[in-house]
């Protein structure tokens, strides 16, 4: 039967799937839409299932606050290789799965939910088919706050939420300069109370290992330990960082500019690559 330009433009448009994959499944649809979407959706999981075992380590990293600035979220939407990481509807969808993410509370969640009258699991199993890429939601993290800020970094490849104890008219630049902080910084914790235990027993492991090679006493290795630990938080814990823009006062001392008992109250970050 002869399938019109127009209908396969409508069919290219609902799915995102190339005009002769359109084509091919109008036609075999008989020209029935729904059924054409349904051989393109049948397509994708066929590729899903071939390329299960590839890793998907590409994609795009994007972070989105509520118009409240109480709460935001962090999605990324995986795929195989850069090229399809920086295309234009590729970002787009990233995007509209970050949006839906301020309104669910677990990656399950999300994938259950509708988009544009099917779920995201199933607009991701459609997808691949249309990319011809393992494409999937890796990461997934909220953070509520009295206010919540963000940064994405160039190129999508990471992407930052900090959330600080108080709202003010300059809260939204701040928290900004701390999520490229924590961006730049990749702090292991927000303080040293967040530090796990286990990294704390082996950075002091490594640092008597280093001690006694220097040739100190056995009985001095506790103390200079747990001197080298405290350096080990001010490196590595977020509000402990030299601020990066003024190296002469930490991150926490930064957030103070809001008020002094502003505080940051959560971070998290998200990476690719």
């Amino acid at each position: 039967m002869k399938i019109t330009a127009a209908e396969v433009n409508k069919l290219r448009q609902t799915t995102g799937a190339g005009m002769m994959d359109c084509k091919k499944a109008l036609v075999e649809a008989e020209g029935d839409f729904d059924k054409a979407i349904e051989i393109l959706r049948k397509k994708g999981q066929k590729v899903a299932a071939k390329r299960a075992d590839r890793e998907s380590s590409e994609g795009a990293a994007i972070a989105k606050v509520n118009s409240s600035h109480n709460k935001g979220a962090i999605i990324s939407l995986n795929c195989e290789t850069d090229f399809v990481a920086k295309n234009d509807d590729f970002i787009k969808l990233a995007n509209d799965f970050a949006n839906m993410a301020l309104n669910c509370n677990s990656k399950e969640e999300l994938l259950a939910a509708d988009y544009k009258g099917i779920t995201v699991a199933d607009k991701l199993t459609e997808q691949t088919g249309v990319i011809g890429e393992k494409i999937e939601i890796g990461a997934f993290k909220t953070l509520e706050a009295p206010f919540v800020g963000s940064y994405i970094h160039a190129g999508n490849k990471i992407a930052v939420l900090t959330g600080l104890s108080s709202n003010g008219d300059q809260a939204e630049e701040v928290a900004k300069d701390v999520a490229m902080q924590a961006a730049a910084m990749n702090p292991v914790a927000l303080d040293e109370n967040g530090v796990d235990q286990e990294i704390i027993n082996k950075e002091i492991e490594i640092a008597k290992d280093q001690l006694r090679q220097e040739g100190k006493p056995e009985n001095m290795l506790d103390n200079i330990a747990q001197g080298k630990i405290k350096r080990y938080f001010k490196d590595n814990t977020l509000v402990n960082q030299a601020f990066i823009k003024d190296n002469q006062k930490t991150v926490a001392q930064h957030v103070q500019t809001l008020g002094n008992d502003v505080k940051v109250v959560g971070f998290e970050r998200v990476a690719l690559g």
